[in-house]
């Protein structure tokens, strides 16, 4: 890839304060002179506003955001020619595919490493497609049409966006001093959190949502 000329543009969108200055500490890290962070939001609302007044050339776009999520701020397309590369902690298919299909030019995951994330930028600048490496099966399967999208939908559209990365997590085994540490949350939210989801989905332990969640290749 051609080195730009320029350092890329890029607005940073997450409803985590600490995570926002993480990104922006790593990009400065080990992007110097080639990524520049010009402005950051927290909400649909904020991020639209963020686009639409510094234009950037590449939008990092968390998934789930208060104001209806990621989708929502690609749907309103406050610039044109903005790119989209997706940073967020959940790696679950319908998340991928779902905001592919809503325009993202690529979706990453949070364990990525700032060196990583700067070439990933990079790309996407350059009108390149970037995943993280067990991702693009997702979308491959889903456009192939092994994946139902639509069965999967139905099944989450029960749980709310801040459930369903509690759920996927504690299907994954982690304790729940772990997903309140992942998710910057308190130990009791994300206890509340848990009895939502296995009354939602008419479950009665965490065994049978790890099952329900690998039936859908949610994990």
């Amino acid at each position: 890839m051609t080195q730009p000329t320029s350092p890329v543009r890029v607005v940073v969108v997450d409803d985590h304060a600490m995570f926002r200055a993480g990104v922006r500490a790593e990009l400065a890290a080990a992007g110097a002179g080639r990524v520049e962070v010009l402005a950051e939001a927290a909400d649909v609302d904020e991020a639209v506003a963020a686009i639409a007044a510094h234009r950037p050339e590449v939008v990092l776009l968390d998934v789930h955001l208060p104001g209806g999520g990621g989708a929502e701020v690609m749907r309103r397309r406050p610039h044109p020619d903005t790119r989209y590369l997706a940073l967020s902690v959940s790696d679950a298919a319908e998340d991928v595919i779902g905001t592919i299909r809503g325009g993202a030019r690529g979706y990453v995951t949070k364990t990525i490493t700032g060196p990583e994330l700067v070439a990933a930028i990079g790309r996407v600048a350059d009108g390149d497609a970037v995943f993280s490496p067990r991702l693009a099966g997702f979308v491959l399967d889903a456009f192939a049409g092994s994946i139902e999208v639509a069965a999967v939908d139905e099944d989450l559209d029960r749980l709310t966006e801040r459930e369903r990365e509690v759920m996927r997590l504690i299907a994954r085994g982690y304790a729940y001093k772990e997903v309140a540490k992942e998710l910057f949350i308190s130990i009791k939210t994300v206890e509340t959190h848990m009895s939502s989801v296995l009354r939602k989905l008419q479950l009665s332990s965490r065994h049978e949502l790890t099952r329900w969640a690998s039936d859908r290749r949610l994990l």
